[in-house]
This record gives C-alpha cells, structure tokens and sequence, in this order.
C-alpha cells in the first residue's frame, strides 16, 4: 500500500489532502506541531471511514534533527514514503515598519528550510525505491499577487518555486517535483477577513468565489497519481482565474 506523509495536515488545506489520500487509499502520515485535538480527530475520521493505517507525527518542520527523526519513523512504521506534501506553511503578516529579522527568518524556517530539509531526508528513501513524488504547496503570492503586510511570506513562497524547479532537476528521472500554487482558500484563517474586502477579492477572481480546501486538495492528489506521471517541474495555480492588476 501507497504511503503518503502530509506536513501540516491536521487542519485547513492539510487536512483535505490527508483525506483526499486515505479516500484513495493510501496510508496516512499526518505531521503537525502543536493542536493535538485536531490531529487526533482526524486520525479517527480517517480510521472509521477509511480502510487505512494513520500515523500522527508531531513535529515542527523547521527543526532539523526532528524532521531526520520523524521521516525515519514514517519509513520504518510504513516501510516506504511514496508521496510528500509540503504544506505546512505560516504567515505573519503586519505593517512592513513592525516587520522583524526573527519572524522573517521564523516564516522562511517554516515556508521553504522545512520543505528542503524533509525532500532531502525523504528523497533518499525515494531514491532507493526509485520512484517516488514531492509537491510543494506554494501560493499565487509566490507568483505575482503580492501583498504587502506578507511580503516575508510572498517571498517564502516564491522561493518553494524555486526550489521545486531545483529539486525536479536533481531527483531525475525517478522523482517526480511539482508545485500547487492556490489563490483565496476558505479556511479557518480566511474566515478572519473582512467581508467587504473578501467581496472586492472575489471580484477579481473568475469564479467569484474563493477554493475549497477539497478543490486544492484533489489538485494535489492528480499530480500525485498515475495520471500525472509524465507531468514534472510543473507550478499547478489553482485560484479559480485571476485578474491580478
């Protein structure tokens, strides 16, 4: 059985794409760092409705040593690691004046050290079995519609697209790297914004609306499967068409 290992997958976007995956029927490694709540309900969800084995892993992303130890305890619980979804990911958006060094660098620790340090550590699980998947979740931020107050994750996650690209190169021909790049997401943090200005957003989207974190998900899961098996170094924007002027 498929393994997939989800960062930040107990809430949000995450949480759509470990249940996209266990709907599959793929096993579950659901990383997380601090709301054990969320991750052990999802665990049940998952158990009760899904024929799949669930791993919870409780581990901030931008430590090293923690991620070197928890991808050797994905591997050795699941015996592979087929899939890998970087989407863990902050935002710490304020005034560009109250910006500071130790929450730019925290937002890049998180955003894109994390993402190197867990393709590197499970791309050697990968390569040995020769084949294998990343994706990173990056942002249409990354790509051109940018915003002041999250300038340090802008860059972040413009960066993830760099790195994707990189990485698509260096684990050739056996590991396939792609990115989704996602507009406006109805999520827990989302639902914060004012309601005129999500309607101006809304405006400039295609659609009118903003995705659901299942549509992101399902995105995820097709460059993931067999259908997407000659589709690599790809950006994947999901934003419902944009007009971004």
């Amino acid at each position: 059985m498929n393994t997939v290992l989800v960062t930040g997958g107990s809430r949000g976007i995450g949480k759509a794409i470990s249940i996209e995956f266990a709907k599959k029927g793929y096993n579950v490694a659901i990383n997380y760092v601090s709301d054990d709540m969320a991750a052990d309900t999802l665990k049940s969800f998952i158990v009760e409705n899904y024929d799949v084995d669930v791993m919870l892993c409780k581990c901030d992303v931008s430590n090293e040593e923690d991620v070197k130890i928890m991808v050797k305890d994905v591997a050795n619980h699941f015996g592979n690691i087929d899939v890998l979804v970087n989407n863990a990911g902050i935002a710490i958006d304020t005034t560009f004046e109250d910006k500071t060094v130790e929450n730019f660098k925290k937002t890049l620790d998180v955003n894109l050290i994390g993402p190197f340090v867990l393709s590197r550590e499970v791309g050697k699980y990968m390569i040995k079995q020769k084949k294998g998947s990343i994706i990173n979740i990056t942002s249409t931020n990354g790509l051109e519609t940018y915003y002041e107050y999250s300038l340090d994750y802008d860059a972040s996650k413009a960066a993830l697209i760099s790195l994707t690209h990189n990485l698509s190169e260096y684990f050739s021909p056996y590991i396939r790297v792609n990115a989704v790049a996602p507009g406006w997401v109805n999520t827990e943090m989302n639902k914060e914004l004012d309601d005129d200005y999500v309607a101006e957003e809304c405006e400039k989207i295609y659609l009118k609306r903003f995705a659901e974190p299942e549509e992101i998900a399902k995105a995820v899961y097709f460059l993931a499967s067999d259908d997407a098996s000659y589709i690599n170094n790809e950006i994947l924007r999901v934003d419902g068409g944009c007009n971004h002027q």
